[in-house]
């Protein structure tokens, strides 16, 4: 009987690859990929503030900070639709901000609304991460 792997190792081992001593069928990575809707990977990766600031709108008037957020798209903003154009990515957007929007009569508008600033926070963090230099020392 073979023990677990630890939190954070995979049954592969330590750097994805299979352990020497391990039988043959004991190798299989399994990568797991979440998959978005064109809704979902239209969400911008904003600097942190303004999606600080985007979460905070969205959470008390329900759809605002996805409407601002549209516009980040039009300044450059990255999403994770990269083969179509500035002004389709901008136009789901709107479309989101207007669903969230007519929903939030019914409270379904609000609560995706917040979980929409949620993401946009998260990725946000995501982008800061990837963007900022390593730091040296002197």
């Amino acid at each position: 009987m073979e023990p677990l792997p630890k939190d954070g190792e995979s049954a592969a081992g330590a750097g994805g690859e299979p352990s020497r001593g391990a039988a043959s069928s004991s190798g299989v990575v399994v990568q797991v990929r979440e998959k978005k809707g064109p809704l979902r990977a239209a969400i911008p990766y904003m600097p942190f503030p303004v999606a600080v600031i985007c979460l905070f709108l969205n959470t008390f008037v329900p759809g605002l900070g996805t409407f601002v957020s549209a516009f980040t798209v039009l300044c450059g903003a990255r999403t994770d639709l990269p083969d179509r154009h500035m002004c389709c990515v901008f136009w789901l957007n709107i479309a989101a901000a207007l669903i969230q929007i007519l929903t939030a009569i019914v409270m379904v508008g609000w609560i995706m609304s917040i979980f929409w600033g949620m993401d946009m926070v998260i990725l946000a963090s995501k982008y800061s991460a990837l963007a900022l230099p390593a730091p040296t020392s002197l």
